[in-house]
C-alpha cells in the first residue's frame, strides 16, 4: 500500500472484512470504507466493529461503513486503491473499475446468479491501463445493481 491508501469493501456485511484490512494495514495511513445495501447490516457492522475492540478505528474515521448501492462505489472518496466485492455482479460494474486508483487492484465475483460466476481481479497500472484476468469458478449471493 501506498502513504493515504483507501481501500473500498462493497458487500461489507458484518464489518469483518472492514476491520481485518484496517487491521493488515496498520501502522499505514489506511483508511477502509464498507458500503453495505442492506440497512440493518450498517448499524450492526459498526457495533460489531466497535465490540471487537476496534472503536477508535470507526471514531477517527479509519473505518467507515455506510448505506449505499456498492454497485456505483464511493466516488467523492475515489479513488480506491484496493476494491473487494464481496457479491456477484451480473456485469462489471464500470463505476467501480473508475474508481480504481493507477496504480490499483480490484477483486469481483462476477456473473449471473443460478450460473457460472468467475472470481475477476482487475488491475489498474501506474499508466491508468487495466488488465482483467478470470481466476476461478465461485458462487456468490448477487449484487444489487441499478442496471
Amino acid at each position: 500500500m501506498v502513504p493515504n491508501s483507501r481501500v473500498l469493501d462493497v458487500g461489507s456485511g458484518s464489518g469483518y472484512l472492514c476491520a481485518a484490512f484496517a487491521m493488515l494495514w496498520q501502522g499505514h495511513s489506511v483508511n477502509v470504507y464498507g458500503i453495505e445495501y442492506v440497512r440493518e447490516l450498517v448499524s450492526f457492522s459498526v457495533l460489531n466493529i466497535a465490540k471487537d475492540g476496534k472503536k477508535a478505528l470507526l471514531e477517527t474515521g479509519k473505518i467507515v461503513v455506510q448505506h449505499g448501492d456498492g454497485s456505483v462505489g464511493l466516488p467523492t472518496v475515489a479513488p480506491f486503491h484496493a476494491i473487494h466485492v464481496g457479491a456477484a455482479a451480473p456485469k462489471m460494474p464500470e463505476a467501480l473499475v473508475e474508481q480504481l486508483a493507477s496504480p490499483g487492484r480490484m477483486v469481483i465475483p462476477v456473473g449471473p446468479q443460478g450460473r457460472a460466476q468467475s472470481l475477476v481481479v482487475v488491475t489498474k497500472d501506474a499508466e491508468g491501463r487495466i488488465s482483467v484476468r478470470e481466476h476461478c469458478g465461485v458462487q456468490y449471493v448477487p449484487l444489487h445493481m441499478k442496471i
